[in-house]
């Protein structure tokens, strides 16, 4: 292992220091009053060095030439708008590099407790146009630009989105670290740097989903700094023998052992120095490049171990919940990515903790480590290892530190969705680590504090066991992040009631109500309000005669808007903007497909990952109802219908075969119906292919309606139930996850709710596994859609056969106990829509209301400093 010297890691501010050479200058000399003192003629130079950059328009200039010529070794004269993406690129991170090491150097004098966000993934979006709004020069990049013969808007259009995430997880963590930086909050994530992200998708003829690598890295990425001294040795495989001397200790040696290198990414807060660190992780080979094997005339052996290494963070692998659809060989990858990742991300943890001098067990008290849902869970035993083994710490003594030191996120209440690893899997790839579990649930946990507090009760120890019997034995890793955790939290109330009385109910009951809490999730209003709805964003300040960087932090404020909802003028405006954004969703439809949208239509969106239980499928039967509906209908009737344009949007996992028949389905319902003269100026239907942060900027903005339709009790919370509400969009869904608490803030008049309820949830199952009734009998209007389907009406009915018999057989999701009453609802939003005047009211109401201050991630980010891992803001000098 080697590491460098920097701000982040050096100075021991509790005791006098003497100067201290770093990466980006001195830090001067402290004595034991803490008076500072510099080299002669030092501080002057670093101190001007550290100063913010000029930022006038002509100096903007000057540094966007600069980059082009010495950054990027270009001319003017062979500048296209990618040069240009990468030169502004380079200007602004040369901000950002400022606030960065102060920053930095800021953490390093004032020694704060510090908060680490472990997420496997971090679906961060574009990053300049985010930069620019942090730093509050986006008028100035857009003159300076233009000036120079481009537009802002192309340059912006250049940049990837970074492949780094695939769902909310993602999002919600890329939600956080905005917010931790903007509320000047000492916090860092740790990730994965994927080579190739999760996939690009693509539609063949046929409808189908195909997955084509996403090349995200194939261009320079401005916003990293690898950090190429900066490695950890991560091993796996080998063996653990124990020591025989009591103590517990073992030494793991042999098997494979590969390095862990850095990448920096830059996180701005808004409004304000701070800026804090995205750290990544990429695998590669210890031994490199074997020309022992390549003399030898082996060229696979050869290259064998670098590619073997390499892989660890080339992709990531789609959670379909279960992975059981992955081979034996992708599920020991998505094992040793998550060990790879923790494995790295403690042993810099631990190195920046011990340059301050600090005993071990004072970790708790300067770290938290936040595990978001169960992939980071092997953290839990690998501090366990680094404890016992290399610092000859007690069992005892170790455990307390690891419980202390972390919390854990859940994100699911769904029994087959709770990560478990086969036994044997781990055994084979981290030995070490299977005897720390099997210790934990001998020497600590069940056998002894469980049967000490309910003796006697066989099945509760099994229930709560870590390992759960059967052929293999499974590793629960909810449990086990359960009990080496402080503190555990759902992320919506209804989730976290959830998760109290049904899959953690043991660990509550033995362990008290009080470790177990609720932090609704949030989203950031700078990138889901400002950033991506800019008129929008600058007519609130104008009503509420606010500077946006007031609102924007405190999104209470947003009430003020409901005294405008009767102002004509007002109402005009708002009702204005929203037809411009669907005039730019429509132009983005015609330029990537070739299709026209009809933008007097109403705008209904579903955009999430592809799966079962968000109800995707219920959404297209939906909409095939509508359409043999119209069919039906003369053209008289016909013209009294509103106008709908339904889009879909969202990906699949590659071997989640029923939510790629759903794809299919769309796609092909899609053709038939968008090519029907009879219907098509009334009902209209787009998948838009290759779903990402970006896209989800252009299709928020221009929705009416939105919806959020899971069965209930199965969705955690939601968090683009709260972008499209913030932009004025009105939800239509089930009561389940944050639709309840938007709901509660709104009221029910401006949000349109179907379904059963989630105590009727599991007595509808239980009836379709054992008392089936007919679904003719059951939902007859269904029954009628799914015939249409089969019998070939949008292409090969037999091909939909595998995704309609989920429906006809079993129904886990209730589609068919939901359907009537979802139907009921689209009526209800159609009866609704047909009062423009009054449907701006709500769309108003529900700005105001429904995503105010208690949806913003600086709430929930202010919630979890407080409340979990008791961190304070650390304001840098000179912050706004």
């Amino acid at each position: 292992m080697t590491s460098i010297i920097d701000p982040n890691t050096i100075g021991k501010p509790v005791r006098p220091r003497r100067h201290v050479r770093t990466l980006t200058g001195y830090l001067p000399e402290v004595d034991a009053s803490g008076k500072e003192k510099w080299p002669k003629g030092e501080e002057k130079v670093w101190k001007s060095g550290m100063r913010s950059l000029d930022n006038n328009v002509n100096s903007i200039t000057k540094s966007f030439v600069n980059h082009v010529q010495t950054s990027l070794a270009r001319q003017p004269y062979n500048l296209d708008d990618l040069g240009a993406y990468q030169a502004a690129a380079l200007s602004v991170r040369d901000n950002l590099l400022v606030n960065w090491n102060e920053t930095q150097l800021q953490y390093t004098r004032k020694a704060p407790k510090r908060a680490y966000y472990l997420s496997l993934e971090f679906l961060m979006g574009r990053t300049l146009d985010n930069a620019l709004l942090n730093l509050g020069l986006k008028d100035e990049y857009k003159t300076s630009v233009k000036s120079l013969g481009f537009s802002i808007e192309d340059i912006l259009d250049k940049e990837r989105d970074a492949a780094l995430g695939n769902g909310g997880l993602g999002r919600l963590a890329a939600c956080y670290l905005d917010s931790s930086a903007s509320q000047e909050l000492p916090v860092w994530g740790y990730g994965l740097r994927y080579k190739y992200g999760i996939f690009q998708q693509l539609i063949s003829p046929e409808g189908n989903q195909l997955e084509a690598p996403d090349p995200w890295l194939e261009h320079q990425n401005p916003w990293e700094l690898p950090r190429l001294d900066v490695t950890y040795g991560v091993r796996f495989y080998g063996h653990a023998d124990r020591l025989d001397d009591g103590s517990g200790r073992a030494i793991w040696a042999g098997g494979q052992e590969v390095l862990a290198v850095a990448y920096d990414v830059m996180i701005p807060g808004y409004g304000t120095k701070t800026t804090n660190n995205l750290r990544l992780w990429e695998s590669k080979s210890k031994r490199g490049f074997d020309l022992n094997s390549f003399n030898a005339g082996n060229y696979e052996k050869a290259v064998e171990s670098s590619n073997s290494a390499s892989a660890i963070t080339s992709v990531l692998y789609p959670n379909d919940h279960t992975l059981v659809t992955l081979n034996m060989f992708g599920k020991e990858l998505r094992l040793k990515q998550q060990y790879f990742w923790t494995a790295a991300s403690l042993a810099d943890i631990l190195r920046r903790f011990k340059n301050m001098g600090k005993p071990l067990t004072e970790l708790p008290d300067f770290v938290a480590i936040q595990l978001n849902d169960t992939h980071p869970t092997l953290a839990i035993p690998e501090l366990m290892r680094i404890l016992i083994d290399e610092e000859d710490l007690t069992w005892n003594a170790a455990w307390k530190i690891v419980t202390n030191t972390f919390f854990y996120t859940n994100h699911t209440v769904l029994p087959e969705a709770l990560e478990k690893w086969a036994v044997p899997l781990v055994e084979h790839v981290l030995p070490r680590h299977m005897q720390i579990i099997y210790d934990i649930v001998i020497l600590i946990y069940l056998f002894l504090a469980v049967e000490k507090k309910f003796p006697g009760d066989r099945d509760r120890l099994a229930r709560m066991s870590l390992i759960e019997e059967g052929q293999p034995k499974q590793v629960r890793m909810a449990h086990l992040a359960c009990i080496g955790s402080r503190k555990v939290n759902g992320v919506a109330e209804l989730h976290s009631d959830l998760v109290r009385t049904t899959i953690l109910k043991d660990f509550v009951e033995f362990e008290g109500f009080s470790k177990f809490g609720n932090v609704t999730n949030g989203i950031t209003p700078r990138r889901w309000l400002d950033q991506c709805n800019p008129e929008l964003s600058a007519l609130i300040s104008k009503t509420l005669k606010l500077q946006k960087g007031i609102w924007l932090k405190d999104l209470y404020k947003l009430e003020g808007l409901l005294k405008f909802t009767e102002n004509k003028t007002f109402r005009r405006e708002w009702a204005a903007i929203k037809q411009r954004n669907k005039e730019r969703l429509a132009h983005h439809v015609l330029t990537t497909l070739g299709l026209t949208v009809n933008t007097n239509a109403m705008f209904d969106v579903q955009i999430k990952r592809l799966h079962e239980y968000k109800r995707q499928t219920l959404n297209i039967l939906g909409v095939i109802h509508r359409y043999l509906t119209l069919k039906k209908m003369t053209p008289a009737e016909r013209k009294k219908v509103n106008s709908r344009v339904v889009f879909f949007a969202g990906k699949a996992a590659p071997a989640y075969y029923i939510a790629k028949l759903t794809i299919r389905l769309i796609v092909n319902v899609a053709r038939i119906i968008n090519d029907d003269p009879e219907t098509k100026d009334y009902l209209t239907l787009y998948f838009l292919p290759d779903y990402s942060v970006s896209l989800a900027e252009i299709l928020i903005p221009a929705s009416d309606i939105s919806q959020h339709i899971s069965t209930a009790g199965t969705e955690a919370s939601g968090t683009s139930n709260m972008k499209f509400c913030l932009n004025g969009g009105l939800l239509l869904g089930t009561v389940d996850g944050a639709n309840i608490e938007i709901a509660e803030e709104v009221g029910e008049s401006n949000v349109f709710f179907f379904g059963h309820l989630t105590p009727a949830v599991e007595d509808l199952r239980y009836q379709h596994l054992y008392h089936p009734i007919p679904i003719e009998e059951n939902c007859p209007a269904l029954a009628h859609v799914l015939n249409q389907v089969s019998a070939g009406l949008f292409g090969d009915g037999g091909v939909y056969e595998p995704l309609l018999n989920t429906i006809r057989q079993g129904d886990y999701y209730l589609l068919s106990d939901d359907f009537d009453s979802y139907i009921e609802a689209l009526a209800m939003v159609d009866d609704a829509y047909r009062d423009r005047d009054e449907w701006i009211k709500k769309s108003i109401r529900t700005t105001a209301k429904a995503c105010m201050g208690k949806f913003s991630s600086d709430r929930a980010i202010n919630e979890y400093a407080e409340s979990y891992w008791n961190i304070e803001a650390t304001p840098i000098n000179g912050n706004k």
